[in-house]
């Protein structure tokens, strides 16, 4: 199968050919014919299996060969859950573009910079908008943009666009578009609030599901590493030297722990940077850009980077804190072995967490031996892996060791700290 079979145009092919693209992947071969035909698609794929050129190419051909109406209408829309995807996804908008005969215009607008620029840049309309949702309500309000021509929707990342909270701002917009259109709906995961979107807003739609079969799954090698959670830092510091990681994506749970680790590995002389939510557009394009260029070491990030996060090369991705579900995990891992290359996922589990890995492994269908590095061998005992959450570890903390001081000094025989019921909320996993 080739490119030039699925039905596209040379100034297509053309673009392709340019990025080296040499064979379509299997959501390619499904979707391109099915989106040049018309028809609305339902395509399940996993993270980096080319979704994006599967619904770029054919409506650029699409909106080549339509009518282009003039004022501040939209002629395709696709909405993304993050600025960074939104960005990629109108990059490769604009390369496959560069060939066709007529110049297509595409817009690429999101929060966290100003307003007026984008404004501005919607006068007279646009043939293919990249949003994210709020943004697009903001200029919608301010009269600047108009969905009443939109003929193509696009959901990518549809189970992050609900994820991220979105619900409301994606059934506002729903309200705005007509009510003949084309509608593409491409995740890696459809839980059941998707499925119901999809079930509810596509006609007879294609259904294309890309399972990641043995042989064509990425070459991920994955660890699984036990330590103590106040240790985790000088770990990743010691396998950074020791294993000479030249570039590392680090997920950790919080903004705060961003700024943390990487404040620590830089001060070890590792150059790290934090990529997170309240940074700033601009600095959070500057940290990208710096890792991307391996100006900087070592990303450190929040889940924010789990999706849509092209980075090319990128060897080694470290789960510092478990993800809260197995479908995170998915995304997460998958920045790395992209694109025919081998990766390794590094996951830190501790006596709290083993019981969540757990949950990971099983409802992800693999297993992982536990292992353990010398000299960060973990003094926590593990916890059970009971679902009503188990028993904390019977390492005595410092009011424990403080009564056993006081006992000894009064001459008693200090009492053994008793197990106490660990309280443990079950992480949900959608």
């Amino acid at each position: 199968m080739s490119f030039s079979s699925l039905g596209l145009s040379e100034p297509l092919l053309k673009a392709v050919a340019e990025r080296s693209y040499t064979t379509p992947t299997p959501v390619q071969v499904a979707a391109i014919p099915a989106v040049l035909r018309g028809a609305d698609v339902w395509a399940s794929a996993q993270t980096g299996s080319g979704k994006t050129a599967a619904f770029a190419l054919p409506i650029l051909q699409r909106l080549a060969a339509g009518h282009r109406e003039r004022g501040r209408f939209v002629r395709a829309l696709v909405l993304a859950p993050t600025r960074e995807l939104a960005a990629q996804i109108g990059e490769s908008f604009r390369h496959y573009s560069r060939h066709l005969p007529e110049p297509v215009k595409v817009l690429v607008v999101y929060g966290g910079v100003s307003i007026n620029p984008q404004m501005m840049a919607l006068g007279g309309g646009a043939d293919v908008i990249v949003a994210t949702p709020g943004r697009l309500l903001d200029l919608i309000d301010h009269n600047a943009v108009s969905l009443s021509a939109v003929s193509t929707l696009v959901l990518d990342e549809a189970d992050r666009l609900f994820d991220l909270g979105f619900a409301d701002e994606l059934n506002r917009i729903l309200t705005l578009l007509p009510v003949r259109r084309q509608n593409l709906f491409f995740s890696a995961t459809f839980p059941p609030e998707v499925q119901a979107l999809a079930t509810a807003l596509l006609r007879d739609p294609v259904r294309i599901e890309v399972a990641a079969a043995p042989a064509t799954a990425p070459d991920i090698l994955q660890r699984a590493i036990e330590v103590d959670p106040p240790r985790r830092t000088q770990l990743l510091r010691h396998l950074i030297e020791e294993n000479k990681w030249t570039r590392v994506l680090v997920f950790v749970a919080t903004k705060y722990a961003t700024e943390h680790v990487a404040e620590k590995l830089r001060k070890a002389g590792i150059g790290a940077t934090a990529f997170h939510g309240e940074l700033s557009q601009g600095a959070r394009t500057q940290a990208l850009a710096a890792f991307k260029a391996s100006k900087v070491q070592v990303l450190l990030t929040t889940d924010l980077a789990s999706r849509g996060i092209d980075i090319a090369q990128m060897p080694v991705v470290v789960n510092f804190d478990l993800p809260r579900s197995a479908t995170d995990y998915t995304h997460r891992i998958g920045r790395t072995g992209r694109a025919g290359e081998s990766g390794l996922a590094v996951n830190f589990v501790s006596a709290g967490t083993h019981a969540h890995f757990a949950l990971i492994e099983k409802r992800n269908g693999f297993s992982l031996p536990r292992e353990q590095i010398a000299g960060f061998e973990p003094e926590e005992l593990e916890v059970p892996a009971d679902p009503t959450g188990g028993i904390k570890g019977k390492r005595p903390n410092k009011k424990d060791k403080l009564r056993a001081a006081a006992a000894r000094a009064a001459g008693q025989t200090p009492v053994a700290p008793v197990a106490k019921e660990k309280k443990f909320s079950w992480p949900r996993v959608r």
